[in-house]
């Protein structure tokens, strides 16, 4: 039975003492995860290919007493990189609490903009390759699959014995999208659907893993800054979203971005909240209040 003090902030999203790993959390909302769980003095291990990046990321975002680790020239849709890595980090953990498999790349764009079928069919057809479909789906989904395949024993080996309540007491939170929910293809198809599948194969997880005693939600992003939505980041590796860019959407009710601060909550909600599997959690500023999802 909980007493009044127990619901303090601090006590509630705590992350002392916990390990976490982190794909893609050089720039965007990886680094926005990374710095939620760093500030609440979590060892976050953040991972990707390009080593300059991750390196800038941690030192331009050292927390006051939790510790971001860069490990780069990690390509997660390569198995043996995956291995490799999994390795790297038990030589020096014994386990980890949360998983945090977030990279993603965008993938081609091509407008659906036209009424004439044949116009329509020029266009989508010399506007995406076969190749560029089977990049997207590798990185948005098939290498959430092996990352999380690959982490799940050092995630059990953070279950807590028997007998303290917490079961599920590790977890995996994965990156999908609002637009994996939606019906509006934004002229990204491919993406979409990789996201769509991200969604599904969260769910699928969830109930797999259980049997392992881990946990796997999702956070299904808004609009953001970072590189997939801004194009670019700066010398921090922050991105810059406009509220004006995104307002003239027309589709967004907060008419702005999510705020960093707003996606580090989710973060901290997903990892701490025990009572919580299987879940999709859409930050996306009432978007989907908008266009028809499924």
């Amino acid at each position: 039975m909980a007493e009044t003090h127990h619901f303090h902030a601090h006590k509630l999203f705590s992350m002392e003492g916990k390990v976490a790993v982190v794909t893609g959390g050089g720039s965007g909302i990886g680094l926005m995860a990374t710095q939620a769980l760093a500030a609440n003095g979590a060892k976050v291990y953040i991972v990707g290919r390009n080593v300059d990046k991750l390196k800038t990321a941690s030192k331009e975002h050292e927390p006051d007493h939790g510790e971001i680790i860069p490990i780069g020239d990690v390509d997660v849709t390569n198995k043996d990189d995956l291995e490799k890595l999994v390795q790297e980090i038990q030589k020096k953990e014994k386990c980890i609490h949360l998983l945090v498999a977030n990279a993603g790349v965008p993938g081609p764009k091509a407008e659906p903009d036209k009424s004439d079928a044949g116009e329509l069919k020029d266009k989508l057809w010399k506007g995406e390759s076969v190749q560029e479909w089977n990049d997207t789906y590798s990185t948005d989904v098939t290498s959430v699959y092996f990352t999380t395949v690959a982490f799940l024993p050092l995630l059990q080996a953070a279950i807590e014995p028997q007998g303290s309540g917490e079961r599920f007491s590790s977890s995996v939170i994965t990156t999908s999208s609002m637009s994996g929910i939606m019906r509006h293809a934004q002229g990204h198809f491919a993406y979409n659907t990789a996201k769509g599948a991200t969604v599904h194969l969260t769910k699928l997880m969830s109930a797999e893993f259980m049997k392992v005693g881990v946990r796997v939600n999702s956070i299904a992003p808004g609009y953001f800054p970072s590189e997939m939505t801004a194009k670019s980041s700066d010398d921090r590796q922050k991105s810059d979203l406009p509220p004006e860019k995104v307002a003239e959407k027309g589709h967004v009710p907060q008419m702005r971005g999510g705020r960093d601060e707003e996606m580090g909550m989710a973060m901290l909600f997903l990892a701490k909240n025990t009572y919580v599997n299987g879940e999709i959690l859409a930050v996306d500023g009432g978007v989907l209040n908008m266009l028809a999802g499924r």
